[in-house]
């Protein structure tokens, strides 16, 4: 089943990496300032909160679930970061708190999900403004500033002159297992097998319940992390951080060609959908494009993302339908 799903979503992959290729090279021929290491770092500086929490997301999808309630939960473990910070309490201490934390949000909505059997959209809708509300309550309208210089620059600095970000690194790390564990082991197939029918899995032996609960708790960990990340990134933590990040995560990752259905789809293709989104959401900012406007396009990506490969499956059948046709030996 896995290697099915995994076949049939090849060709979107590949036209969405083909559509950043091509934006890549229209944009540093046709863009003022695109090409200059200052601005390709900030667009993968930008783009590393939304890929961060693509990688659970995509599992998450891929097993027939979905958290909304990421954007949130960054949120606030940049408010409780910030108050920690106030408080007096060492850099080094708080940053495991907020993970921590990260681990609980993500295992009370996974709790919810597994064990009561709620749907998974609406318990993250309720998180979703849960969290953003004790962020709030947390924080307050404040905004912390003064955090060590060090990690500052670390998340909002380039190696050298070059254009690559240090938090790339740890970045292509996390990338590098999340790819290992959704495409080359077990577990990663007992994804796929529980996102094309959940019952059917359970037939065969995988432990659904434990596995979602899995997900749901690491997804927690990786968006308290993102928290983490942007409250350094930018230089400032409050508790509306991250607001509207789970559109943007969302769209990226059904706009690499994972099946909101799920059982279908690849590691390789929600990345590129990632940095599709950020280099595209670079280029309209350099061209001086509203941030309504952005959302507005987000919005369509959302839309297309999720036409675009129902439409390409379709063509791909009616074409294996018309070869069998030829195929087929004349009737007498």
């Amino acid at each position: 089943m896995a290697d099915v799903s995994l076949s049939r979503a090849v060709r979107w992959d590949t036209v969405v990496g083909a559509l950043l290729i091509t934006v890549l090279l229209l944009s540093f021929g046709l863009v003022d300032g695109f090409g200059n290491a200052l601005n390709l770092s900030f667009l993968i500086g930008n783009t590393l909160p939304i890929a961060l929490i693509a990688l659970p997301m995509t599992l998450l999808v891929v097993s027939g679930e979905i958290d909304l309630s990421v954007a949130s939960t960054a949120g606030l473990s940049g408010a409780v970061m910030g108050a920690l910070w106030n408080q007096g309490m060492s850099i080094e201490t708080i940053i495991p708190i907020c993970l921590l934390l990260g681990v609980v949000c993500g295992l009370v909505n996974g709790l919810l999900v597994t064990r009561l059997g709620l749907p998974s959209l609406a318990v993250t809708i309720g998180t979703l403004a849960a969290y953003r509300g004790i962020a709030q309550i947390v924080l307050g309208s404040d905004a912390v500033t003064d955090f060590p210089t060090p990690y500052l620059d670390f998340a909002s600095g380039r190696i050298g002159d070059t254009f690559v970000p240090y938090a790339l690194l740890p970045f292509l790390l996390l990338l590098a297992i999340a790819v290992v564990a959704l495409h080359a082991t077990p577990f990663g197939r007992s994804l796929f097998a529980t996102g094309a029918s959940e019952e059917a899995a359970r037939f065969a032996g995988v432990r659904v319940r434990r596995q979602k609960l899995i997900l749901f708790t690491v997804t927690g960990l990786m968006a308290s992390l993102t928290g983490v990340f942007w409250a350094l990134h930018y230089a400032s933590a409050r508790y509306d951080n991250a607001t509207g990040l789970e559109l943007s995560v969302v769209a990226a990752v059904l706009l690499g060609g994972i099946d909101f259905d799920g059982g279908k789809g690849t590691l390789g293709g929600a990345v590129a959908g990632v940095f599709l989104l950020g280099a595209l959401q670079n280029v309209m900012s350099l061209q001086d494009v509203s941030a309504q406007s952005q959302i507005v396009v987000t919005g369509v990506l959302l839309v297309l993302s999720v036409l675009g490969p129902r439409v390409a499956r379709q063509i791909a059948v009616a074409r294996a339908g018309r070869r069998a046709v030829r195929a087929a030996p004349p009737t007498p």
